[in-house]
């Protein structure tokens, strides 16, 4: 049974890659009833082992599967979109419309509905209808430059910025303030959700800082980049990793005490910027005097502002993770619960990702909608 603050919210999902199944796991784990429209023909990728049970962010949602090019299967899905309260998808600009689903037609048959659209450069502008990942849409948006270190290429931050960051959290945001907006005038709309603009606006403070002065193009220089001896990782004797984060004065002190360098001169003129290359060095001899679970055991849980770089592996163990069950199992995967939690309406995964057209009979009779 669904729970969360989105319980009997209905939700049509036109499979996709990448940001559009994640937006789609969030509202399914914030309770709504995600149906997502397959092809009929060819598997889903995305998981290597091809079990649907692996595809964790296409979880806690029921598929149709429908052939898009026949007349009365498209005729479904408009069934199914009339009963829905948002739609999202995820192909290039125009091809919704070519299939006969796009909003021109959908909003005519349901003027309530929330039309979702997540593509990487939007549904306008020169780059529209050019192919593109997660790597392409952060480069243009200057938040790629501004990664890595002094002397090397920038390094592909996982997809998490562009994607997930800028992409399905930006995308989900749109539908909840969208629905909002639909309750209260009785009209839906279209959201274009572009990775280039939620990745522009995901860099906001550093376009300011930029403008200030005390942001530079150069990496590995700033604050926040790797720049500062104070707000980095640094290797520790068995190979193995902390983050330190130290920035206000009182968390700097901490962090000088307990790697025994507080009598350390250098160390006083802690945003000397010209310093910070050779308090880097230091910092990185003293980390490499213990091993990662000794420096644990001295700063884990104080003000210092630290803590160990884990693994994938790791990080579901940690007491911390586990008390709060961060992490949960379902269907023998290990993979992040829902975020964010709610007093009231508390959220739940709703179930492992589905088989392909699992749902085709239960969905449209559930819906009231004819199977095709």
């Amino acid at each position: 049974m669904a729970s969360g603050p989105l319980k009997g919210v209905k939700v049509v999902e036109f499979a996709g890659i990448g940001p559009g199944p994640f937006c789609a796991m969030l509202l399914s784990d914030m309770g709504a009833d995600v149906v997502r429209i397959d092809r009929q023909t060819g598997a889903r990728g995305g998981t290597p082992k091809g079990a649907p049970v692996y595809d964790v962010t296409s979880r806690g949602r029921r598929s149709v599967a429908l052939d898009l090019k026949n007349p009365a299967h498209v005729e479904a899905a408009l069934g199914l979109m009339e009963k829905a309260d948002v739609v999202t998808e995820g192909f290039r600009p125009g091809v919704m419309e070519r299939l006969g689903l796009g909003p021109d037609v959908s909003l005519k048959r349901n003027p309530k509905l929330v039309y979702g659209r997540m593509t990487g450069w939007g549904q306008f502008g020169t780059m529209a209808h050019a192919a593109g990942h997660d790597i392409n849409y952060i480069a243009l948006t200057g938040a790629l430059h501004a990664m890595g270190r002094r002397n090397d290429s920038p390094p592909p931050p996982l997809n998490l910025v562009g994607d997930f960051g800028g992409g399905a959290l930006y995308l989900a945001m749109g539908i909840c303030a969208a629905l909002f907006e639909a309750q209260r005038s009785g009209k839906g709309q279209v959201i274009d959700a572009a990775m280039t603009d939620g990745a522009a606006s995901l860099a906001s403070m550093f376009f300011g800082m930029r403008a200030t002065g005390i942001w530079t193009d150069e990496r590995d220089s700033n604050l926040l980049d790797g720049g500062a001896h104070f707000y980095d990782t640094y290797t520790c004797k068995d190979g193995k990793w902390v983050a330190i984060g130290s920035i206000e004065p009182q968390f700097y002190a901490l962090l000088l005490e307990h790697t025994g360098l507080k009598d350390d001169p250098d160390f006083a003129a802690q945003m000397d910027r010209s310093g910070w290359p050779k308090l880097s060095e230091k910092l990185a001899a003293a980390f490499k005097t213990k091993t990662r679970d000794e420096w644990c055991a001295i700063m884990e849980g104080s003000d210092v502002c630290f803590a160990p770089v884990l693994s994938l592996e790791e990080a579901p163990r940690h007491p911390h993770n586990a008390e709060r069950q961060t992490f949960v199992e379902i269907a023998g995967v290990v993979q992040p619960n829902v975020a964010p939690r709610f007093s009231g309406t508390p959220s739940a995964v709703q179930g492992p990702a589905p088989a392909i057209g699992a749902h085709n009979d239960e969905v449209f009779a559930a819906w009231g909608v004819k199977a095709p």
